[in-house]
């Protein structure tokens, strides 16, 4: 942006030449000054488009990062989804594990053995099993995804 600064102070500086020698200029003077001060202003016209095009350089990679920038987040808030549906069924498949636990505790404490109770806890721990082997799955194709533009590059390289 410095570049844009002084890009700016050349041509306000150009634009005070030609004003000041279009002050200076007489009716019958010779077409020399008029030459000087075109040759000064197509300068400084070239330097204005030269600008312009870095501006709008600039505008465009600018543009294209927020683009880039949009598609990461919304990728980001899909695989939060993704895992915050894997968190509350971990959560469903706990709170039916403690329960039945419970139940098996108040069964052996009062000394009667139910095999329903048994076969329930014994459910419940594998849905629990279940549930977090596919976290742990999410979350390595989680990994795998962003590691995968990574070793792409390492292989081209």
């Amino acid at each position: 942006m410095t570049d844009v600064a002084e890009l700016e102070k050349r041509i306000a500086a150009a634009l005070e030449r030609i004003g000041a020698g279009l002050g200076n200029l007489t009716p019958g003077q010779s077409g020399a000054n008029v030459s000087e001060l075109q040759e000064a202003l197509d300068t400084e016209r070239t330097a204005n488009a030269q600008l312009s095009e870095r501006v709008l350089a600039i505008k465009n990679k600018q543009e294209s990062l927020v683009k880039d920038m949009e598609a990461e987040v919304a990728k980001l808030r899909e695989e939060l989804s993704g895992s915050d549906e894997h968190v509350q069924k971990m959560k469903r498949v706990n709170r039916k594990l403690r329960e039945n636990n419970r139940a098996l505790r108040d069964a052996n404490k009062q000394g009667v053995g139910d095999p329903e109770l048994i076969n329930t806890g014994m459910d419940a721990e594998l849905d629990a099993l279940r549930a977090s082997r596919e976290s742990d799955r999410a979350e390595l194709d989680a990994i795998l995804v962003e590691l995968k533009p990574l070793v792409e590059g390492a292989a081209s390289a």
